[in-house]
């Protein structure tokens, strides 16, 4: 059987043998039996699960690639009265652990009716839209979003992290 064993990024490849139309959901796995648009049956093998971005392609074990395209889908398009309201959206909407893409105006989740009568209790304006969904890379990060914590300075919070984690990591905060 061929086997995907990798994902190339967008940009990274050329010359797809085809192409596999999939959703968010099917997008976000590692290992999982797939057949390409156009036929090419083979089984998905990664190390770990990775969120496969719109473009990106799978390597197979013949050395073809297989191009992913996102399938559209039922979002709702989230706004807020202005970008405070916004904020506070998206914080109810994070901490039910809901994937979601962030935009500047506007937040984007997959359609839920629960979720969406919350949303509206709350003042927010809400859209039904068909699009692919490209959420956010969760906190421990994903291949496409990588979160290096190089520099402990974070001056725009008036704080260093040495400083906030003393006690913590039994060192004195480097000055």
């Amino acid at each position: 059987m061929i086997v995907g064993t990798s994902i190339v990024s967008r940009g990274a490849w050329q010359d797809a043998a085809d192409t596999i139309t999939l959703d968010e959901q099917a997008r976000h796995r590692r290992r999982m039996a797939m057949v390409s648009d156009g036929g090419i049956a083979f089984l998905l093998d990664l190390a770990e699960a990775v969120l496969i971005r719109d473009g990106d392609a799978i390597l197979l074990s013949d050395g073809r690639h297989v191009e992913v395209k996102a399938r559209p889908e039922s979002l709702l398009e989230v706004r807020g009265r202005n970008g405070g309201h916004l904020v506070a959206l998206a914080w109810q909407i994070g901490n039910r652990h809901l994937p979601a893409e962030l935009h500047e105006d506007r937040i984007v989740i997959r359609e839920d009716r629960v979720i969406a009568e919350m949303l509206e209790g709350l003042g927010a304006r809400l859209t039904v839209v068909e699009a692919s969904f490209d959420p956010e890379g969760g906190a421990y990060g994903d291949r496409h979003m990588p979160h290096h914590h190089h520099h402990t300075d974070h001056p725009e919070a008036g704080q260093t992290l040495p400083r906030l984690n003393r006690g913590l990591t039994g060192g004195e905060p480097k000055e």
